[in-house]
């Protein structure tokens, strides 16, 4: 279990700056969407110009750059890829937005119920209330219900997880997924000439990709290994407390189950983001070139520049074990990442994924962050002791497949 306790003093000071109010998911719902981008706005994937909120005017900080400060959250029930049931539509109907963020609150309810130690898994109430219905397109129902948490999450009690209550809304739209490019909202197809990593054959020892998505190797290196349980090193590296269960840090900045608040810092040649899961802080040289020593840190190489009211990010040079949607990441992999404040608790996020070593075509998306009322330590470490006892779980094994063996 990974406790969450508050930053010590000693970096309150540096981060008081950037600290803002709670962003009330209510309001968020409830805020007028601004303005649709007029005629003639760029609207190239991935820079589609930024619209502000009715009434935001952005502020400039000390050193004249757009203020981007402030700890913000990504909570979100909304997937980064679109879910098949909306037949390709960007926007969520009342009745979705509704069944989801429903589903949620009963989840929410469900999950701080006190319930007897003897009780059967299938009858634990979180569970049998993820079986219920939802609205679909043309008024069908399926038993299929996106919640933002699948079943096996139903462990934790609802105050030890914040996956989000409420569907992600960019310009006030209820969004159906973060990718929008292709149009259908679908992460493309890998290429079927696509290489197989070394990190895929030895790294990890796996030869195959792992299932994507939130807490299931969606960025972070969560898979395991065919080599599971031989030596710390064939652990997954979220399990080594290395990365994020998902792609917190990027190469897209995700959302999990929690954990997922960000704080950004900005100075004259640089800008940190840190990152609540797994405390990992992103360093963007302002003016910067990329690093061609070859190495290839966990969450790459960043650089970016500012153009207007928007911080242009690049990263490059990824480690090879570190997965974009399940797929470990090539040396061709490039992110570009714009943030722009559009609202006093409102933070855009865009983001183009381009790799031709996996994919034809570039793909990307948007999402907004929410203002947080603060940042928490994620207290996991590499060599904690859970490891050590996973270590210990696989050499009892071992002891005990002779026997074993010579029994059948």
């Amino acid at each position: 279990m990974t406790s969450r306790t508050l930053v010590p003093c000693l970096l309150a000071g540096v981060l008081s700056a950037a600290l803002m109010p709670a962003a009330v998911s209510a309001q968020a719902a409830a805020r007028p969407a601004p303005p649709r981008p007029a005629a003639g706005a760029s609207q190239v994937p991935g820079k589609e110009t930024p619209v502000l909120y009715p009434g935001f005017r952005p502020t400039r900080n000390f050193y004249g750059q757009p203020d981007l400060s402030g700890t913000w959250s990504n909570a979100s029930l909304t997937p980064v890829g679109r879910p098949a049931q909306y037949n390709g539509r960007l926007v969520m109907t009342p009745a979705e937005v509704a069944a989801s963020e429903g589903t949620r609150a009963d989840l929410v309810r469900l999950g701080n119920q006190s319930i007897p130690l003897n009780i059967d898994l299938k009858d634990v109430p979180c569970y049998a209330a993820q079986q219920g219905s939802d609205v679909q397109p043309g008024g069908a129902t399926t038993t299929t219900v996106y919640t933002g948490a699948n079943a096996a999450n139903c462990g934790y009690d609802s105050g030890f997880v914040d996956p989000g209550n409420t569907v992600m809304r960019v310009h006030g739209e209820p969004r159906t997924s973060f990718v929008t490019y292709p149009a259908s909202g679908v992460i493309p197809p890998v290429r079927t000439s696509a290489p197989v990593l070394a990190a895929q054959a030895a790294g990890e020892g796996e030869t195959a990709p792992a299932a994507a998505g939130r807490g299931a190797g969606g960025g972070g290196g969560a898979g395991r290994g065919a080599n599971r349980g031989a030596n710390p090193e064939d652990e997954a590296l979220a399990e080594r407390c290395i990365t994020s269960f998902g792609q917190s840090a990027g190469p897209i900045m995700g959302h999990q189950l929690y954990n997922n608040d960000y704080s950004i810092v900005q100075g004259k040649d640089s800008v940190a983001i840190w990152v609540e899961m797994v405390h990992d802080v992103r360093i963007v040289r302002i003016g910067g070139t990329h690093r061609t020593d070859g190495v290839r840190p966990w969450y790459g190489d960043s650089i970016g520049h500012y153009e207007g009211n928007t911080l242009v990010v690049e990263t490059t040079n990824y480690n090879p074990q570190i997965r974009l949607e399940g797929r470990y990441s090539t040396a061709d992999l490039v992110m570009t990442e714009r943030f722009t404040r559009v609202a006093k608790d409102r933070l855009l996020y865009q983001f183009n994924v381009h790799s031709p070593a996996q994919w034809d075509t570039d793909w990307g998306g948007e999402y907004e962050f929410s203002a947080s009322p603060g940042i928490y330590e994620y207290a996991c470490h590499e060599g904690n002791y859970a490891l050590a006892d996973i270590m210990q779980g696989f050499r009892d094994a071992d002891s005990k497949a002779p026997a074993a063996a010579a029994a059948r």
